[in-house]
């Protein structure tokens, strides 16, 4: 449904990405909404956390609270993607 992707660069790699951030908010089969965040060095597997949700704007805003404290530490949004229902 909804992913948001940020990176960040350290000073010194002159623009290259050395950390990725990624939060996604998806729909399950259960009636509930997932919002998966992923994090870690760019080429590794990284770590990622599950949240479950009753409602989409419950999940929708706790995923803009992660996107919010990701950029406060120095990533940078570089792809909003929503998908819609066909």
């Amino acid at each position: 449904m909804l992913t948001l992707l940020c990176y960040r660069t350290a000073p010194d790699m002159q623009g290259v990405p050395t950390h990725f951030y990624r939060v996604e908010v998806n729909y399950n089969l259960f009636g509930e909404y997932t919002v998966i965040r992923e994090w870690g060095r760019v080429g590794s597997r990284g770590c990622h956390v599950s949240a479950w949700f009753a409602n989409l704007r419950d999940a929708v805003l706790a995923a803009d609270r992660s996107c919010h404290r990701a950029t406060a530490r120095g990533y940078n949004l570089t792809e909003k993607a929503f998908a819609t229902a066909a």
